[in-house]
């Protein structure tokens, strides 16, 4: 390939510091050493506007708009327009007219599409490489939301999941390689793509900078050790619904069940955007709501284990792939623990239920040694199969770029 790439992201791929930022930075540093890349992307709020530079010391070029339209207005031309408000959440002039520029006048020979919202973005005309990173399959989270759900709610979450699901087939036509977080992710993927509809599905997993989220590299957080111990922990995106119901179920369901053997237990939800249900919790039963952090590495270093009771779990998680990184224990729902390929029992502690997930919560508090033992395997498995370069391998050749850098180096 001679070209250049056009990388279009939902989420501005700085700072990798939640889940869907860290799979598009590494991937976007990946590609830039191989060819040109320009970027097309958004913004949500000051602090990723603070980032541009960094991006723009990556990119070749790069569009970054912050995304401000009302989730209500955003519903209301999805209504109009037919279409899955997922997309026109992120449906913006000025991007468009960037795409449309840099395709006329730079020799864009790949894009990329990192989410598939912004599959809009790719011209009906583009003969060039398309690969689009789907991540995970968001029309069956949607799904599950109606499942859940009643009322309107369940009716707009259901006319999503619906939508979405004609979008996700044709991006999958339209794209060279359709790449999923996990195997389980990509066949769930290709399960439901309407019959005679053929695509190029692949799983590509998530990494773990190492090097970062080392336990050595970092000390304990104050502010953590000033609570009761023992502590657990839960990271995450905050205003993220499936976030919220984890949350939610371990400080309603699971901590009281702990606290019947360990009193002075505490569950730390750390990560930004809380809603006011979980703010008002903060010091209350021995639950602690924080918000945004400086690092996240020292809170996961501080608490005793990592509690992820997820119920809606897409993907893979990075909270916890960077919890065994940092080598604490971490016990997790069966939806938490899909597409990770470690072992309950000696790399992580899988609950089916609320009083399952207790118990080993409290087992392993109990038995400090055995829960040490659990989080050394832990970053021993990551170390070995789900560090970025082994994840990555692949990408060059699915997006081209293996064949230009051959003709290069000779």
């Amino acid at each position: 390939m001679t070209g250049e790439v056009l990388f279009l992201s939902h989420r501005i791929p700085f700072p990798p510091d939640r889940g869907d930022k860290i799979r598009s930075h590494h991937i976007l540093k990946h590609i830039a050493p191989h060819a040109p890349v320009h970027v097309a992307t958004f913004a949500d709020d000051e602090h990723d506007l603070a980032e541009e530079p960094a991006l723009a010391e990556l990119a070749a070029s790069h569009c970054l708009v912050e995304r401000t339209k009302p989730l209500a207005l955003a519903g209301a031309e999805a209504i109009v327009a037919r279409k899955p408000v997922s997309l026109t959440a992120f449906r913006s002039a000025r991007l468009a007219h960037y795409v449309a520029r840099l395709i006329a006048t730079r020799p864009i020979a790949t894009i990329y599409v990192f989410s598939g919202q912004m599959g809009q973005y790719v011209p009906a005309g583009y003969s060039g490489r398309v690969v689009t990173d789907f991540v995970d399959v968001d029309s069956a989270k949607f799904e599950a939301y109606a499942a859940e759900g009643s009322g309107p709610r369940a009716w707009i979450d259901a006319r999503e999941g619906r939508l979405l699901a004609a979008e996700e087939a044709r991006l999958a036509v339209r794209s060279k390689v359709s790449l999923l977080v996990s195997e389980a992710e990509a066949e769930l993927f290709r399960a439901r793509l309407p019959l005679g509809v053929s695509a190029d599905v692949r799983a590509m997993g998530n990494g773990i900078d190492t090097a970062f989220f080392d336990p050595a590299a970092v000390s304990a957080e104050p502010a953590m050790l000033e609570t009761a111990g023992p502590r657990l922990i839960f990271t995450g995106q905050m205003d993220y619904a499936p976030n919220i119901a984890a949350a939610e179920r371990a400080i309603g369901a699971i901590l009281p069940r702990v606290r019947e053997r360990f009193a002075d237990a505490t569950f730390h939800v750390v990560g930004r955007n809380p809603p006011a249900s979980l703010r008002a919790r903060h010091g209350q039963g021995g639950a602690y709501v924080w918000g945004r952090v400086a690092d996240i590495r020292t809170w996961i270093k501080t608490a005793d284990l990592a509690l992820v009771p997820l119920s809606i779990g897409r993907g893979v998680q990075n909270k916890v792939l960077e919890a065994m990184a940092m080598e604490r224990a971490v016990v997790l729902s069966g939806e938490a623990a899909t597409g990770i390929a470690a072992a309950d029992g000696r790399d992580f502690r899988v609950g089916r239920d609320d009083a399952a997930l207790a118990d080993a919560v409290c087992a392993l508090l109990s038995s400090p040694e055995r829960a040490q033992d659990i989080g050394r395997a832990a970053r021993r498995y990551i170390l070995t199969a789900a560090n970025w370069d082994a994840q990555l391998r692949d990408l060059p050749a699915m997006l081209g770029l293996a064949e230009g850098a051959a003709r290069n180096a000779a």
